[in-house]
């Protein structure tokens, strides 16, 4: 099967040639390049092959992971004498090999079934089946010095499975000494004074650290379980004392786990999930919930997702507390300095008890966090087709993230967390006041924060799926055959940016050894230590619990109105249909004055709760937190980026135009700091051009920045913006559309023509129109399926646009006609713009198709107000075509146009701005938030003085046809 290159492929007696030598990194070898003393890992390889060749054939039939387990017999044999030289056999040491087995079939299954490819190409197995083929593969490598020459081949991947075995033995080990010192203490304290009887299994859980060290369950003859933790728990001590100190100012009740505490590892009570025994108990969970994330909230806690919470009835419980007073380094680059992004960074987002959404490659979503914990298929996971055959190889299926035992569960129910949004809040509101009252308790030298000073604090500075990524990859048999392949694989860490440089070092030593990378920190310091216990100074900018101090003493009812729109707003990101239609309407209210004075003063409320939103300082950077549509079903809260619809630059729009209007300055001054960052992000995706076709040239991407831009620039008399908006032209330009997207309005050459007309007074601009029309009418004619129908993604968008674009007779006037025929049937029953009737006769009245707008007008006069006011899909995109037609001569347009205006005027005064957001959660932005709902209302009332923000009119001139 392998060529052999030696009647003993594993010898070491030629140093200078030793087999393991091209497996050494380079800062392992000697100066003279030569390979010092036998490794640990080598040596043990070397007994595994040398004593112990595989004698036992693999059976027909048999399971392919236990077949390839065969064929590894000799290193697990090595592994069962090291054991029952210590004195352990029985069920727990065949427990554990075979968990090793099952371990080291799963690295070096790539290679064997590349080898097994190889062997049948080669014409080299006998047998008539693919079964058959693969059974005499197994054989082939049981039998002989194959084995051997096997990982002469592959040199790292002997010193992968080596380095495996050795850590797993010398773990098992550590654990089962440390059970039988501990034992009796234990007996007394997690399990009360009744000893569970002797030990029947361990089952491995978590990432391996230090070493292939890792976290266990051990399950004993009584059928109780104890955890133990090859850590320090000095911090989980010192939260549960934080428990018991809240709940001595609160009587909430807050679980603490039980745990014994040695030097550098513990054990912990196992908590076993227990379903609620009625409604309250759900609703005293929830309110607990919201006490802890407040406590976690300013501790600085964060990594608390599903797996770390178990819901023990009424009681949530943190069963895995190792990343309180975290660090939280930002990483150079266009958001480094929104105070927006460090606000985030800070607060009760960052725990990840709430919401926290990972979006798989299908587009498929799961919530990982602690709240959280259903899954759908979020992930691609790798697996073997045809396993256990000759033509056995790696396909990617969707995997789903599994659930947890995190949430209430009532009749067999998990409870939604979404509909405990009170009882969190309630729970937040009451720990948070508790802590605020009482905080002169834990600060200081003699407080209780200062017992935390010395504490081992996990520090994350990288997701550790990048890290269990690596390793994955890290197993493809191009990367184990020599140091060198292997080792540039890893080095893609140095790729990250010179602010982590300082660790990749550390990250490489635990990544070559099989482990998941670990630091840690202490609270009192500003240095990281690595896994191995080297000291690496100055790291961090500040110390975790001079942070934690300064956060406590300075928590303020604006920092607690901020966290708790923060919980509001994530929780409404949790998954749920999203329909971009909006039937539901308010009662029939009593009108109000439609006075323009009576307008002004309910957008200024408006703006001004914008302005009170806004996070930076005055004359610096400055930004909102928004909630943000990532796709056609999920939401997240994020700072707000640059785009017109969901970001600052639409924002800054609406507050520009409130200036003009009123003369205040102070949203003019806003609307000017919130865009500063502007040209460092054109500059960064000019750098970038794959992120920048992913923001594309529509109404939410490029055209929409640069319409925003024109308009600034005007609205603030500002030229600089002038420069800016050509750069942006100059990007757009550069993006090259894709013939399998549809070039919708909002994302594609629709929205971006509608804006390049709006620019008319630059060449770039013209050219870009120009590309722009030719690609729609190309589309139109080709009949592509639209994403939905409708304006902002449909066919209606094609419409309008090129019919803006047309003169009576072209193809652009022919290709309006069509696109505005090709899905206006397929409509739902909704009133607003984005996918709704008036969308449509907004576009079928610029192609210049029949509109009865007697029907229309009628339906705007009868309709009630809509509950949700904002202009994608709510009120005021619905009254749009009102606006567009104040120049028309039609009698009734004024009249209806009047009475919509104190509707809506009605609406706000008793329900306040209600947006297109999950659960109306208030959000700054122009679309769906609080921006559009104050620009559609200027729109409405002075439709002669405010242009279209939904159809990115200029701000004269803009029915004219653009000159080409």
């Amino acid at each position: 099967m392998l060529s052999s290159t030696t009647a003993s492929p594993l010898r070491t007696d030629q140093r200078d040639n030793a087999w393991w030598s091209a497996a050494l990194r380079p800062d392992e070898l000697r100066s003279d390049e030569r390979a010092g003393p036998t490794p640990a890992w080598a040596q043990y390889v070397e007994r595994s092959t040398a004593a112990h060749p595989c004698t036992h054939p693999v059976s027909a039939g048999e399971d392919w992971q236990q077949a390839f387990m065969r064929c590894l017999q000799p290193l697990l044999t090595v592994a069962r004498d090291d054991l029952t030289a210590a004195g352990h056999t029985g069920v727990l040491t065949e427990q554990f090999l075979d968990r090793l087995g099952l371990r080291l079939v799963k690295l070096a299954s790539r290679t064997l079934v590349l080898e097994l490819a190889r062997a049948r190409n080669r014409g080299e197995l006998a047998g008539d089946t693919p079964a058959l083929r693969f059974l005499d593969f197994t054989h082939q490598l049981v039998g002989g010095s194959e084995l051997a020459e096997f990982l002469a081949a592959y040199p790292v991947l002997a010193r992968v499975l080596g380095e495996s075995c050795r850590q797993s033995v010398e773990g098992h080990l550590e654990l089962l000494a440390r059970l039988a010192e501990d034992r009796e203490s234990l007996v007394t304290g997690i399990f009360g004074g009744h000893d569970p009887g002797a030990l029947v299994s361990i089952e491995a859980a978590g990432d391996a650290h230090r070493g292939g060290r890792v976290t266990a369950t051990l399950t004993f003859a009584d059928g109780r379980h104890l955890i133990y933790k090859p850590r320090s728990l000095d911090l989980h001590g010192h939260f549960n004392e934080f428990l018991d100190w809240l709940n001595s100012k609160t009587g909430l009740d807050l679980r603490t786990v039980r745990l014994e505490r040695r030097t550098d590892y513990g054990w912990l009570e196992f908590i076993t999930a227990e379903p609620c025994a009625d409604a309250g108990a759900v609703r005293r969970f929830y309110h607990r919930q919201g006490a802890l994330l407040a406590l976690l909230y300013v501790l600085d806690g964060t990594d608390m997702h599903y797996e770390n919470l178990i819901a023990l009835g009424e009681h949530p419980v943190l069963v895995d507390i190792e990343t309180l007073f975290h660090p939280s380094p930002t990483p150079p680059g266009p958001t480094s300095d929104d105070p927006a992004s460090q606000t985030i960074r800070s607060s009760v987002s960052r725990t990840a008890l709430l919401p926290l959404l990972i979006v798989g490659e299908s587009g498929s979503v799961a919530d990982i966090s602690g709240l959280g914990g259903d899954a759908e298929a979020a992930a691609v996971r790798v697996e073997w087709a045809d396993a256990g055959l000759d033509s056995m190889h790696l396909v990617r299926r969707p995997a789903p993230v599994p659930t947890g035992n995190n949430r209430p569960i009532l009749d067999g129910v998990a409870i939604e967390p979404r509909d405990h949004e009170i009882a969190v809040l309630m729970g937040f509101r009451d720990a948070y006041q508790a802590i605020a009252r009482n905080r002169r308790e834990l600060l200081g030298a003699d407080g209780m924060l200062a017992r935390c000073a010395h504490d081992q604090v996990r520090f994350v500075p990288r997701n550790s799926s990048l890290y269990a990524g690596l390793l994955e990859e890290a197993t493809h048999p191009n990367a184990l055959r020599e140091a060198d392949g292997h080792g540039q694989l890893l080095d893609l860490l140095w790729d990250a940016g010179s602010w982590l440089h300082s660790l990749v070092p550390h990250e490489l030593d635990d990544l070559w050894a099989g482990d998941i990378p670990l630091f840690t920190v202490t609270p009192g310091s500003r240095d990281v230590w690595a896994s191995d216990g080297t000291h690496i100074p100055g790291v961090l900018a500040a110390e975790g619990l001079a942070k934690v101090e300064q956060k406590i003493a300075s928590l303020s009812d604006v920092d607690q109105h901020r966290q708790r729109w923060l919980i509001s707003a994530t929780l409404a990101t949790r998954p749920e249909p999203i329909t971009h239609s909006t039937t539901k309407a308010r009662p029939w209210l009593g009108t109000t004055d439609a006075h323009p004075d009576g307008v002004l003063a309910a957008v200024t409320d408006i703006a001004d709760e914008i302005v009170a939103q806004v996070i930076g300082k005055t004359g610096g950077a400055a930004n909102w937190i928004g909630l943000e549509l990532l796709d056609d079903n999920h939401w997240a809260v994020r700072p707000m980026g640059a785009g017109l619809t969901n970001g600052y630059t639409g924002t800054a729009l609406f507050l520009a135009q409130v200036g003009a209007l009123t003369g205040e300055r102070k949203y003019c001054e806003l609307a000017r700091d919130v865009i500063r960052p502007i040209p460092q992000l054109l500059q960064a995706l000019g750098s970038d051009l794959e992120s920048a076709q992913m923001i594309g040239p529509g109404l939410h991407g490029l055209g929409g920045i640069s319409y925003g831009l024109d308009r600034l620039s005007s609205l603030l008399g500002d030229a600089e913006l002038s420069t800016w908006l050509r750069a942006s032209l100059d990007l757009a330009a550069q993006l090259t559309p894709d013939p399998a997207e549809f070039p919708t309005y909002t994302e594609g050459a629709a929205g971006g023509l509608a804006a390049m007309q709006a620019i008319r007074d630059v060449p770039a601009a013209v050219r870009l129109a120009q590309r722009y029309a030719d690609e729609l009418v190309q589309v139109v004619g080709s009949g592509q399926v639209a994403p939905r129908p409708g304006f902002a993604r449909g066919y209606q968008g094609l419409a309008w646009t090129l019919g803006r674009y047309a003169t009576p007779g072209d193809k652009y006037a022919a290709a309006a006609a069509t696109a505005a025929d090709l899905d206006r049937n397929g409509q739902k029953p909704s009133p607003g713009w984005c996918s709704g009737d008036a969308g449509i006769t907004l576009a079928q009245l610029v192609a210049g198709n029949s509109v009865d707008l007697e029907v229309y007008l009628r339906a705007a006069s009868e309709r009630p107000v809509l509950a949700d006011l904002s202009l994608c899909h709510g009120e005021l995109g619905a009254v749009e075509p009102l606006a567009w037609l104040t120049e028309s001569d039609h009698p009734a347009v004024e009249g209806v146009r009047h009475n919509r205006i104190r509707l809506v005027l009605a609406a706000l005064q008793q329900y306040g701005p209600q947006c297109g957001t999950p659960r109306a959660v208030p959000s700054p932005g122009l679309l769906t938030g609080l921006a559009g709902i104050g620009y559609g209302l200027l729109r409405l009332a002075f439709p002669e003085r405010v242009p279209s923000v939904l159809l990115l009119e200029s701000t004269t001139g803009w029915k004219r046809a653009m000159r080409r």
